[in-house]
């Protein structure tokens, strides 16, 4: 019966999305068909995929969307990006740099590419237009750099990956090789992307430098005007804060990620109402319709991607993916080459979230057996997926910033491709180099 359940598990898999069905579906269709071809009871399917929604810290996944969307609505992202545009000054290609800063600072608060993209990109890429810049490539800059959104903490597929992860125990081959492994936990995940975030942020800002001299983009005005910097800070001072108030929590132990994200709510609602009063009654509503489909998009997916990983687990896919790999070389460095290009190629067919709760349960056991920090490979696992929101077919953020700047997909993905290009080698840096993710958090007693 195991020899059937592989191919029937990932033939029905596979065809349904080479026939376009959509990926919840395809999931959901495939891990039926091997409980049926297994002779289970189905009831036992939807039992597990009614549970998958039932851990706390997925509440952290609608709360960190209706923050991100309330914080565009309340006028706090505007905000940032006054201030970035402010510390970029005569910075050669300094509304490109501003863009970079601003999905960081962005990033910082929603946790999502594309919403980080939509929100800067409304602002920048006609911004940028207007100085001279080419269409497309003010498009590519504002889509490479929304990737940061899912890497600066907090981040939503941190969060998954955590929930993912947790319940995977290190194999007992691996204890017996390399000793105890560090506990996975999401705060531990969000301090460790820190770094990587900044590592990522500061290749996408040399590869925007080189091209903007390149093509001419000069900056936004001759010298730095510290007047101008003073007066950018102090109208989004309570934007400043409010990474700070939601990251200074979670680090500090004041509150659980789940609930940053409550505060990150109530905060943009007092902020947005009684401080920079732009926030109104029709926007918040609108707010709450977007947060409702992304969210329940989403855990479409994780009710299938669920059942779909654990039937893996059980049939112990991962431990034999394992064995092949480490038959085929023990070098950490190879492995780790072989995982980022496989997360590439799989980053730019599947959506990120479903990517890392299928994916988990399968590579977690692999980086285990080579004594890899969990932690970490969650960092460069979320890294490698982030940079598909900028690579075609599936893209999201190409789609977004086409929409926001008119250029078309084609001309977005072409100019697109040196901040790909730098944004692979930064998570190959991230990679090779584990104290990137690791340091921070020991620094912090984690």
């Amino acid at each position: 019966m195991e020899n059937t359940l592989i191919p029937v598990l990932f033939g029905a898999f596979f065809l349904l999305l080479v026939l376009g069905a959509p990926i919840a579906v395809s999931l959901a269709v495939a891990a039926l068909a091997t409980y049926l071809t297994l002779g289970e009871n189905p009831l036992a399917f939807v039992q597990m995929a009614f549970t998958s929604v039932g851990a706390f810290p997925l509440m952290a996944l609608p709360a960190f969307i209706l923050a991100g969307a309330l914080m565009e609505a309340a006028g706090i992202s505007k905000r940032l990006v006054d201030i970035a545009e402010a510390f970029a000054g005569p910075m050669t290609g300094g509304l490109g740099a501003a863009t970079i800063f601003a999905c960081m600072f962005f990033g910082a608060i929603s946790g999502s590419g594309p919403a980080t993209t939509a929100a800067v990109g409304m602002l920048m890429i006609p911004a940028m237009a207007q100085r001279g810049y080419n269409k497309g490539y003010a498009s590519a800059v504002t889509a490479s750099s929304g990737g940061l959104g899912v890497v600066i903490p907090p981040s939503i597929p941190m969060v998954i990956f955590g929930i993912s992860g947790m319940g995977l125990q290190p194999p007992s081959e691996a204890v017996a090789l390399h000793g105890s492994f560090q506990t996975l936990s999401i705060p531990k995940l969000f301090i460790a992307g820190v770094v990587p975030g900044i590592v990522m942020a500061s290749f996408l800002l040399t590869v925007n430098y080189v091209i903007s001299r390149k093509c001419g983009y000069r900056g936004l005005s001759d010298t730095w005007s510290f007047s101008d910097i003073k007066t950018a800070l102090r109208k989004g001072i309570w934007s400043m804060l409010a990474p700070i108030i939601i990251l200074g929590g979670i680090y500090t132990g004041l509150f659980t990620p789940t609930e940053s994200a409550i505060v990150a709510i109530v905060y943009t609602l007092i902020v947005g109402t009684f401080l920079h009063k732009e926030l109104q009654l029709k926007s918040a509503l609108r707010t709450l319709e977007t947060t409702t489909w992304i969210t329940g998009r989403v855990l479409l997916i994780l009710f299938t991607a669920t059942v779909f990983g654990r039937l893996l687990v059980e049939n112990q896919v991962p431990a034999i993916i394992a064995e092949s790999m480490l038959s085929f070389t023990d070098n950490t460095y190879a492995i780790w080459a072989m995982i980022i290009f496989f997360l590439l190629f799989v980053g730019m067919f599947m959506e990120t979230l479903a990517a890392i709760m299928i994916l988990t349960p399968v590579l977690l056991p692999i980086m285990y057996m080579l004594g890899m920090d969990p932690v970490h490979v969650g960092i460069v696992v979320v890294c490698s997926l982030a940079i598909g929101f900028q690579t075609p077919p599936l893209g999201e953020n190409l789609f977004v910033a086409s929409g926001i700047g008119g250029a078309s997909i084609e001309e977005i993905s072409v100019k697109a491709l040196p901040f790909a290009a730098a944004s692979i080698t930064a998570v190959f840096v991230i990679a090779y180099f584990p104290q990137l993710s690791l340091w921070l958090p020991a620094l912090m007693g984690y």
